[in-house]
């Protein structure tokens, strides 16, 4: 079980700690005005990592070393200088650790980075950045397109899969050496309908796979809730799931992948809960049925959106923690059926993380 809980925010990181009888507070408070975009464990060596925005300075990564207590600012990679293409890193949007030992970065733009040293050192992946349609590639709530996901399988470190808002999916089987679109059955009814299938339209949100039953993701996009059993290779959409099938996040049981976590809204200009009503959604079944769940969800006047890194699971699969763009963060212990709002109010939260 999880006891602590990292809540990136606008206005810094901090770290949360549950007590004997399961109060959760406020441990320390770190990078202080600086907005906190994303923040990942190494679950082999402990090592913790943040990223930071510091607005007219960029992006700036950040590593642990003595789990939180100290914090040293690494050397953030960059995208190469000079050329028609030349662009700068807005942000570093995503992380994940390997079981290789090998870190992964996505950014804003869409760029792939992957370090062998926890860090110290980074590699531009030159083979994604040549990708022919990245040029088509654009944002989607940011001014350029930005990898916000990165799944890889567990039971081959070469096997990654990156997410790209608005770019699509994209997968390597060779450690980066090479990338293959995985969009089929994905569609984009804000484009002309000659474009809707065009891979390069694609819009995920957010993709997330189980850890137990890797051929298994589940991904939020901006036109609903999609599924593939064979890693990618073909997406079945969900038509139905509560108020809504838009949103950001998607949660995925580490060991049953028929179970997943949803937060929906009304999209586009809207963006907020429909009717008022901050509500989850659940399947536990892959998709043929949705638990609307509302128990300790504010149900009046409520407009809160959960971003896409904002929605965490712990390793049992029965806790699960959200925070909202104006600063609520909820728990739950029974996945949720049950939900409890911490009585801190934070800044908008950007990211939460069980650790």
């Amino acid at each position: 079980m999880s006891d602590r809980l990292l809540i990136s925010t606008r206005k810094g990181l901090f770290d949360l700690r549950r007590s004997s009888t399961n109060a959760w507070s406020i441990d320390s408070f770190q990078f202080e005005g600086r907005p906190a975009t994303f923040t990942m464990r190494d679950p082999k060596t402990g090592t913790l990592f943040v990223s930071i925005t510091e607005g007219h300075f960029g992006p700036k990564l950040h590593r642990s070393n003595d789990d939180g207590n100290t914090w040293e600012e690494l050397n953030a990679p960059a995208f190469p200088d000079g050329g028609d293409d030349a662009k700068s890193i807005m942000v570093f949007w995503s992380m994940f650790m390997g079981a290789n030992g090998r870190l992964w970065l996505g950014t804003i733009p869409a760029g792939v980075f992957h370090s062998d040293d926890l860090g110290d050192t980074w590699h531009m992946n030159e083979a994604f950045w040549a990708i022919e349609g990245r040029p088509k590639w654009m944002g989607g709530g940011f001014d350029d397109s930005g990898v916000h996901s990165i799944c890889i399988d567990p039971r081959n470190p070469d096997h990654v899969s990156v997410a790209i808002s608005i770019g699509g999916v994209w997968r390597s089987e060779d450690g980066g050496a090479s990338w293959r679109s995985t969009c089929n059955g994905m569609r984009a009814d804000y484009t002309p309908p000659d474009l809707a299938e065009d891979p390069d339209q694609q819009d995920p949100h957010c993709v997330s796979q189980c850890a137990a039953a890797p051929d298994h993701l589940w991904m939020q996009h901006h036109n609903g809730i999609f599924k593939s059993d064979n890693l990618g290779g073909n997406w079945t959409e969900i038509k139905q799931a509560g108020p809504s099938t838009f949103g950001f996040p998607v949660a995925v049981h580490p060991s049953d992948p028929d179970t997943a976590w949803f937060v929906p809204g009304v999209k586009d200009e809207y963006r907020y809960p429909k009717d008022g009503k901050f509500v989850v959604t659940r399947t536990r079944d892959g998709g043929q049925s949705f638990d609307v769940l509302d128990k300790g969800l504010p149900q009046a006047a409520s407009y809160d959106i959960v971003y896409r890194h904002a929605l965490s699971i712990d390793k049992t699969g029965n806790r699960l923690a959200m925070g909202s763009t104006t600063g609520g963060v909820w728990v739950t212990e029974n996945g949720g059926d049950e939900w409890s709002e911490l009585p801190e109010r934070f800044p908008p939260v950007a990211a939460v993380t069980y650790v």
